[in-house]
């Protein structure tokens, strides 16, 4: 009986050394996964932050990890783009003048009309000047694309000697934007009044008013798309005054002058007054030349008598 007890105690200490020995010998990772178990803060519930807050949170970092590439979006595949503003048309009105010395009137008008046929434009309104005593020349205004107007600036040193070049830049944007926008109320206006008139039945004098307004609107819209239209058609389209005029002469100051002809000219009018000094002297030379003709006479015969 003493064995058979010694035995079971020896069995049960047995027992209790290896379950011991287990506790202590454990692999590293359970020892990791324990230390971060014991150590980690503990969670917080999610009844004590408000939902809106959470998702406008999250939202806001998604947002900013796309754009700056860190927060919750920076390690995932499709980062947030930036949504770009739609592109507003440029609306600048060009318009330009200039002033170009040539030698042959005829030559340069021909040139001008050439460039702008050259560059796709045409020829508006020429005037020319060539009266006798002033510089002939020509101004001719030409109608060319927007978007080759410096290439049609540069193309003038082809004519002759540039003197004088200059631009302008008006912007009708904004006027643009506000006639569209008005544009569009009145076109909606319009399709109301369509509709409303369509199904109309009341009396004669509403019906009346709403043809009167119907018309009203359609005449403000008619003037919308007009101004519309032209400003497109200016915007695309500028306007580049040229005058072409030859050299002054080198010998006068006077346009069309010529000093030696001049110099004859003005040897011919001394000869003749001098021939007119001349004849008009001669009524005063006559008289006085016959006094002296009848006093000689006269003391001639005096002395022949003594």
């Amino acid at each position: 009986m003493c064995r058979r007890f010694g035995r079971l105690e020896s069995i049960a200490l047995i027992a209790v050394l290896c379950a011991a020995c287990g506790d202590n010998v454990s692999t590293p990772a359970s020892r990791t996964q324990s230390a971060a178990s014991t150590n980690a803060a503990p969670p917080m519930a999610d009844a004590a932050v408000p939902a809106p807050f959470v998702a406008a949170t999250t939202l806001e970092q998604r947002v900013q990890g796309g754009l700056q590439g860190t927060g919750p979006n920076a390690s995932g595949a499709s980062p947030v783009a930036p949504v770009d503003a739609p592109a507003t048309p440029s609306m600048v009105i060009r318009d330009g003048t200039a002033s170009v010395q040539v030698d042959s009137l005829e030559i340069a008008i021909h040139s001008v009309q050439q460039l702008a046929t050259t560059f796709g434009g045409y020829v508006g309104n020429t005037s020319l000047a060539a009266g006798d005593n002033q510089v002939r020349s020509a101004t001719i205004q030409l109608k060319i694309p927007a978007a080759r107007y410096d290439e049609v600036l540069a193309g003038m040193r082809s004519i002759g000697k540039v003197e004088a070049v200059s631009s302008t830049a008006q912007d009708v944007g904004e006027e643009f934007v506000d006639i569209t926008a008005r544009a569009t109320n009145a076109r909606r206006l319009e399709e109301r009044l369509i509709s409303l008139l369509a199904t109309r039945t009341g009396k004669l004098e509403d019906v009346l008013a709403v043809e009167r307004e119907l018309a009203r609107v359609r005449e403000e819209l008619e003037r919308y798309e007009g101004r519309l239209r032209y400003l497109k058609t200016r915007v695309a389209t500028s306007t580049l005054t040229i005058t072409v005029h030859e050299r002054l002469p080198l010998l006068s100051a006077t346009p069309g002058e010529n000093v030696i002809v001049d110099a004859f000219k003005d040897a011919w009018r001394n000869f003749v007054r001098l021939v007119a000094a001349f004849i008009a002297s001669l009524g005063v030379l006559i008289p006085l030349a016959a006094i002296g003709v009848a006093a000689w006479l006269v003391r001639k015969r005096f002395m022949r008598a003594r």
